[in-house]
């Protein structure tokens, strides 16, 4: 596979857009960070209904109590994660996640049997996946900031993933030959291979030298938790891209969106983040 240079510029120029937005959000405070992953689930959502849309026709079909119900209850979710001092006043916000969980756990099957021409089991399998798939990510992202180990682990997850995914593309360019999967035929062995080691070791050896008390964190890791957490970025990262294209290929589009040029939607952006993050979280859990 060629390396096309036009293609290279432009996913380089986005990808620096999009870091310099997310180092916004992820740096400036724990309520910038609650915006930027508020607003990265319900983009997420919106295009993950769409593709089961296209995947299953009857998904359409879902009422707009069923289809926004869903996100709110996902973002309920999102919000129980939070820890106290995510508060307006006296007025915790987990404390509204834990009742938007319950009114929905409550009110979306009445609606659904109230409002839908025919309830469908399916319909909701669908949805629950959504749940799990989407809302579980990141509301453990958000705990994950709250751990002991502070932000710095969501930054170096999100940094792994993203040299895994910027090496993979420029090792598989260049000497890739050996398709990983059907399901992504761009993809090469060589390149994931390649990418993963580098992210590995780039990570590790940065890490190793970083004083991590520096930046929000009241625990200091040992050294080689921080090639875990980029071998678990790598690894699990490219596993939720190719189930993201797998998605896709169903619903026989090329992007899941349009939001970022040369990168495609929300989905095709944070697919990596969304199946690693869940992983990290319980490695974490483990070890602390």
């Amino acid at each position: 596979m060629a390396l096309n240079i036009e293609t290279f510029k432009t996913r380089a120029l986005t990808a620096l857009v999009f870091v310099v937005i997310m180092l916004g959000g992820l740096l400036y405070n724990q309520w910038s960070f609650l915006a930027l992953f508020t607003l990265v689930h319900f983009g997420c959502w919106v295009e993950y209904q769409k593709l089961v849309g296209l995947i299953d026709k009857e998904y359409q079909q879902v009422n707009s109590f069923h289809q926004y119900g869903v996100m709110l209850a996902g973002f309920g979710f999102v919000l129980f994660m939070l820890n106290d001092t995510y508060s307006i006043g006296n007025f915790k916000l987990h404390e509204l996640g834990w009742w938007m969980i319950v009114l929905a756990a409550i009110a979306l099957p009445i609606v659904e049997v109230l409002f839908s021409k025919k309830p469908n089991a399916k319909l909701i399998v669908h949805s629950f996946l959504g749940l799990v798939y989407i809302s579980l990510s990141w509301g453990l992202m958000m705990n994950l900031r709250d751990m002991p180990t502070g932000l710095i682990v969501p930054l170096v997850l999100i940094a792994s993933i993203w040299i895994n995914d910027t090496m993979a593309y420029i090792v598989g360019s260049f000497i890739g030959k050996t398709p990983l999967s059907k399901i992504s035929p761009k993809k090469t062995w060589e390149g994931t291979i390649g990418g993963a080691v580098l992210a590995i070791v780039v990570v590790g050896i940065v890490m190793s030298n970083i004083d991590t008390s520096t930046i929000n964190s009241s625990v200091k890791l040992p050294n080689y938790h921080w090639y875990v957490i980029a071998a678990i970025g790598a690894i699990v990262g490219t596993l939720g891209d190719l189930l993201e294209s797998k998605l896709k290929r169903l619903a026989n589009v090329k992007d899941s969106g349009s939001f970022m040029p040369g990168h495609g939607g929300f989905l095709d952006r944070f697919d990596s983040l969304i199946l690693a993050t869940p992983f990290v979280w319980l490695y974490l859990r483990l070890v602390l």
